[in-house]
């Protein structure tokens, strides 16, 4: 709750019955979103319990409006580093979702970068996974089979496919005991914008992509 107001946190794929409900919404965080999407369907089958670890890159909007040493372009370009090592503000609501569908989750390492482009994330989380990889799709299949922006790819997946658009796409990959899991998104989109129209869609009783069918530049 804030100002008196009780807000929904407004993840469409985690709670998009509450949200058609609601009056106040609370739209995730970019870096949230992204690693929420890629973890959801195993907290959901009880099964993110090892230690998680991401390493995710974002563009230079993804640095807000106030300027800084490291949001100037000549600074940016060629250039490539991290921040908030296993401290990011958005850890917190991350784990917040995670553990509304697990109780006991993994401890979620994350490392974010700040990438030499301007829009979009790339995240890579891993963690063990004792089934096969094909049992990890049918798991992913299943918790996104009604989501109108979020897809799974059995093709390895380029930011450049989501960039200029409010889907989210995941891959996944089985190497030993570990299940490697790639999500991309659009920063300013489904992690800002995008994901906020989709809310506004879902409480005023539109359809959830209206507005919203943007096409990558890179098709």
């Amino acid at each position: 709750s804030f100002g008196g107001k009780e807000f929904l946190y407004g993840l469409p794929e985690l709670n998009k019955t509450a949200i058609s409900s609601a009056r106040y919404i609370a739209n995730p965080g970019c870096f949230a979103t992204c690693i929420q999407l890629a973890l959801l369907p195993l907290a959901n089958a009880q099964m993110l319990n090892s230690d998680v670890h991401v390493n995710a890159v974002t563009g230079s909007t993804g640095a807000g409006i106030m300027p800084s040493a490291t949001t100037h372009f000549s600074w940016r370009n060629n250039n490539a580093s991290w921040y908030k090592a296993f401290t990011h503000q958005h850890l917190g609501e991350i784990n917040e979702s995670l553990e509304s569908l697990q109780e006991t989750v993994g401890e979620l390492y994350f490392i974010p970068n700040r990438g030499n482009f301007s829009r979009g994330i790339l995240s890579t989380a891993y963690t063990k996974f004792e089934g096969s990889e094909s049992e990890a799709y049918g798991l992913y299949h299943e918790f996104y089979k009604n989501a109108a922006f979020t897809m799974i790819s059995e093709e390895p997946v380029h930011l450049k496919q989501v960039v200029n658009t409010n889907n989210c796409h995941i891959h996944l990959h089985k190497y030993k005991d570990v299940l490697l899991i790639t999500s991309v998104i659009d920063n300013l989109l489904k992690g800002a914008s995008g994901q906020a129209i989709q809310n506004m869609n879902l409480m005023l009783g539109f359809n959830e992509s209206e507005g919203l069918n943007l096409k990558a530049s890179v098709y």
